[in-house]
């Protein structure tokens, strides 16, 4: 095995197991903090913390079953019975089997001194799905929950230390996998192109979490101002986003049901941040989405102005929203930097890995091939030829 091959797989491996380690620190971290508002007779906030934490299990249990079901018999095997993973699922550790079997299988082909093409391919289908899940978990639970925080933290005004450790964790795990979606999406589904290198990667994701903070910052101080009407608010903004999906014809899911399930996770991603689910004008319905949000936001601005100067706790208002302000205009600068000069089809970055050795030797519709995950590539880099980028385009065997 090639050195450089050797050591991408390591450290694919690393931020495997880094990623599930942080998907548990995380989970520990909310039941501590919903065991805490419990102890201090805050119960609605607890019950908030566990409802968010709950939607998003029962949610990523779905997708993981959908996906498992719907892939041909003997590709996972072995593998526990149908009534063994169904039993997972329902205990909500379908994710953190898929975690396992990712890491697995991740060791194996690390170990094997000349890993066979299937070895390969199957790591990389399982990577997709896992990254998936992690991008759905982060957006259905971790990001709502440091909405939630914060708006508790203005509304009280005051701050406990486990808070402040959510917070953080929050905003670093939402950027890492929006960066580990994109590095798997480019990685495994289109081996032909460059990964991204180290300065690329930074500014990336520099960029999506300049972005994302105000958003989460003006719906929590929407949350603080106006608690009873920001569902309201959540909930139209919602059915707007989903019909807007549902106008460009998703075809992601096995099933026109699941497909649902699917249109309705991705209005919740939408609702803080872009997410692109069809071919065609990216450029123009990205824009969309932005000055959408934006005005969106501008508008809460002005109702807050509106209503009080001050939010409690002492915490001057006009002070936050400038600091809002800077941090979009600069997250947005970036974003145009990542895209015109440091983007992987820009140059190809010293540190690129081929990860297509070897696997010329076996026609590609003999390999697993996550059609799902590869429909999704095709929406965010629709400038990929289609030979180049997506060698499995044509009939195969059925795998996904």
């Amino acid at each position: 095995m090639p050195r450089s091959l050797h050591a991408a797989l390591l450290w694919d491996l690393v931020l495997g197991v880094l990623g599930t380690f942080a998907f548990l620190i995380d989970l520990g971290a909310d039941l501590w903090a919903a065991s805490q508002y419990v102890l201090n007779g805050r119960y609605l906030w607890a019950a908030l913390v566990l409802a968010l934490l709950g939607v998003a299990s029962v949610a990523l249990q779905l997708f993981s079953w959908v996906w498992l079901r719907a892939d041909p018999a003997g590709l996972h095997a072995p593998q526990p019975s149908r009534r063994s993973l169904a039993l997972l699922h329902l205990l909500q550790l379908g994710y953190l089997y898929r975690c396992m079997q990712g890491l697995k299988q991740g060791l194996l082909v690390w170990q094997q001194e000349a890993p066979s093409e299937f070895d390969l391919a199957y790591a990389d289908f399982l990577s997709l799905d896992i990254s998936m899940l992690r991008l759905f978990e982060t957006f259905l639970e971790t990001t709502p929950q440091l909405t939630l925080v914060l708006a508790i933290m203005l509304q009280s005004g005051q701050a406990e230390y486990y808070q402040w450790v959510g917070i953080c964790t929050s905003f670093v795990g939402i950027s890492w996998a929006l960066l580990d979606y994109h590095r798997a999406l480019r990685a495994c589904c289109f081996p032909s192109k460059p990964l991204l290198g180290l300065g690329s990667s930074v500014i990336y994701f520099l960029w999506n979490l300049l972005l994302l903070w105000p958003r989460v910052l003006v719906v929590a101080l929407f949350s603080a101002l106006l608690p009873r009407y920001v569902a309201l608010h959540f909930l139209g903004l919602w059915l707007v986003l989903l019909f807007w999906v549902w106008l460009q014809g998703t075809d992601f899911m096995p099933d026109s049901c699941s497909e649902w399930l699917y249109r309705v996770t991705v209005a919740t991603i939408l609702y803080f941040s872009w997410f692109n689910v069809a071919e065609g004008h990216t450029r123009g319905r990205a824009a969309i989405h932005l000055v959408f949000l934006l005005s969106d936001s501008v508008l809460m601005a002005a109702t807050w102005a509106t209503h009080s100067d001050w939010l409690p706790g002492g915490i001057l208002l006009q002070m936050l929203l400038p600091v809002a302000g800077i941090c979009f205009l600069l997250g947005l600068a970036l974003r145009l930097v990542y895209y015109c000069w440091l983007h992987p089809s820009r140059r190809r970055e010293p540190d690129q890995v081929d990860r297509t050795w070897g696997l010329r030797s076996l026609e590609w519709h003999q390999l697993p091939q996550n059609r799902r995950m590869a429909q999704l590539a095709k929406n965010f880099f629709p400038k990929a030829r289609d030979g180049a980028a997506m060698p499995w385009k044509g009939e195969g065997n059925g795998v996904l």
